[in-house]
């Protein structure tokens, strides 16, 4: 297992569509490029950044397939299968693996009846135990439609089966629990998703980052991760202020109004997508596109090597 490839910066990609709102293959292969570019170790494709619970089975191979045939062992290729029930999950991973994914990433379940520690454990057992990808687990804490109690995390951070963990609970006391099962195994890996504070994780000695912004900010993220590998806290520090004011005028303010608008719309810019069509009906407002056109102008040096 190439364990230093978690140790860079991965992109929780969003997935570009055309006018019917199929998978754009062309702009696929644009975007493996872009991340080459940026310096981005691998892709995190289908998760919610990328919609993949609104696509269908058909579309994400497409984006899968597409990917990893441009990428050519050049990125690392990960994948939401993230279901309901452990068949369905399995499922969804020998079709991840069948398509070209390396890995396969599993977070809460959309939804569960009985969410009880016990079922929630029966559950990845059964998934950790017959998965023929390695998995990357998916904490998202209180913001996932399933609080995912420690007690569980502790069992599934210990399983041999998980390689690496994408933490953006942005709580203390989980992000303990990731540290305390990477001593236990050493060879766990451990990226903050949390793309708003990587300091925070990267001061407890996480590895890695998987962000949702790393498209357009993945260069900027690099900076950050070498930063505090040399414990240059105060440059970390500064370039994560610079790269929040950035981030909160491209996604449409403290309020996100225009999310996944705003980074495709930048993206489109950039002549990585052709649109910024998206699933979620998310809108560009005026005075985000305004700032986007700012930060092209003013910012391009900061955001692109």
């Amino acid at each position: 297992m190439n364990t230093k490839l978690f140790e860079g910066v991965w992109s929780a990609a969003p997935t570009p569509l055309d006018e019917k709102n199929q998978i754009d293959k062309t702009s696929v292969k644009r975007l493996v490029k872009h991340h080459l570019r940026l310096g981005v170790k691998g892709v995190f494709l289908a998760g919610s950044c990328g919609e993949g619970p609104w696509l269908t089975d058909a579309q994400k191979s497409t984006l899968v397939q597409t990917t990893a045939a441009a990428a050519n062992g050049k990125l690392g290729i990960a994948v939401q299968v993230t279901d309901n029930s452990a068949a369905r999950i399995l499922d969804n991973i020998a079709r991840a693996k069948d398509d070209g994914a390396e890995y396969a990433v599993v977070a809460s379940p959309f939804f569960l009846m009985h969410a009880t520690p016990k079922v929630l454990w029966a559950l990845y057992e059964a998934v950790l135990d017959k998965s023929t990808l390695p998995i990357i687990f998916y904490d998202r804490g209180k913001h996932s439609s399933i609080d995912i109690p420690v007690e569980v995390l502790e069992k599934v951070y210990a399983h041999p089966a998980v390689v690496a963990i994408k933490d953006s609970s942005s709580d203390p006391a989980r992000m303990k629990v990731a540290v305390q099962a990477r001593e236990k195994n050493p060879h766990l890996r451990l990226l903050t998703g949390d793309e708003f504070d990587c300091i925070s994780a990267l001061r407890l000695g996480y590895d890695g980052l998987m962000l949702g912004g790393a498209a357009f900010n993945g260069h900027v993220a690099n900076q950050i991760l070498q930063a505090a590998k040399k414990e240059d806290w105060e440059r970390a520090e500064n370039l994560q202020r610079c790269l929040n004011k950035l981030m909160f005028k491209i996604y449409g303010g403290k309020t996100i109004a225009c999310w996944l608008a705003g980074e495709k719309y930048l993206l489109q810019q950039w002549g990585v997508f052709d649109n910024y069509r998206n699933l979620l009906g998310y809108e560009l407002s005026e005075e985000c596109g305004n700032a986007i056109g700012d930060i092209i102008v003013n910012e391009r040096s900061f955001l692109l090597p």
